[in-house]
């Protein structure tokens, strides 16, 4: 197998269980679709929240959320954003996002 450069995170979730998985995650997903210009971090940090939590995708979310807050989105501007969302995305979804954010907060608190 190839040496591992750039983001490892669909390896470290599969390992050799699924390689189609962990090419497009870490390859395409991760070192091509994250590192474009169009967009900051930050903000695809904010559309992948949106998207995740009017999907109502919480095991995802669970990664996304507190990546976004490595990528710069506050904790207030996460509660505001899930806020907004719950009247758009419905309101289970927003708040089965927003005890995910709690949960991440509360533990690295």
């Amino acid at each position: 197998m190839s040496e591992q450069h750039g983001w490892t995170g669909g390896r470290n979730a599969f390992g050799d269980f699924a390689p189609g998985m962990v090419h497009y995650t870490d390859k395409v997903l991760f070192d091509e679709v994250w590192e474009r210009d169009g967009l900051s971090k930050r903000d695809r940090s904010l559309v992948t929240v949106a998207a995740l939590t009017a999907l109502g995708k919480m095991d995802q979310l669970q990664f996304h959320l507190d990546f976004a807050r490595r990528n710069g989105v506050t904790d207030d501007e996460l509660t505001e954003a899930l806020l907004q969302l719950a009247f758009y995305a419905g309101w289970p979804n927003g708040m089965g996002a927003t005890a995910v954010l709690k949960n991440i907060i509360e533990k690295n608190a």
